[in-house]
């Protein structure tokens, strides 16, 4: 009885992970306009990323402030493969990415081992 109780614990516990990790619903943040005229948006960096699911307009400069307030070995790269980036994050400092969408759609953003995730909707 109690390896089948374990055995069901571990179930949920693999469910719950994989839920967490790549269905459950993310908030969405517009990128806002700065002074220079590009869009721009901080990304936290602990954990994952927050926001994790960025909106942007398509055709206008976009920056990208990744901020990393940690240092586990998975968050220290970044890669945005659809404009060929791939970047480390020094911890506890911001970096600067800037793009240009060029096209609407979704556009995934990930850590080296894809592990944390995150999205770039660009909008026509």
């Amino acid at each position: 009885m109690l390896q089948l109780l374990i055995l069901i614990v571990g179930l949920a516990a693999i469910a719950w992970v994989n839920w967490y990790f790549f269905m459950a619903p993310k908030a969405a943040v517009m990128a806002k306009a700065s002074a220079s005229g590009s869009q721009e948006v901080t990304i936290t960096v602990e954990g994952g990323y927050s926001p994790s699911v960025v909106r942007a307009k398509k055709g206008q400069p976009l920056r990208l402030i990744f901020d990393r307030k940690e240092k586990s070995p998975c968050s220290d790269e970044v890669v945005i493969s659809e404009f060929g980036v791939r970047r480390f994050l020094k911890p506890f400092e911001k970096t600067v990415i800037d793009v240009t969408p060029t096209k609407a759609g979704t556009f995934e953003f990930a850590c080296g081992m894809s592990m944390l995730r995150g999205q770039i909707e660009v909008e026509g």
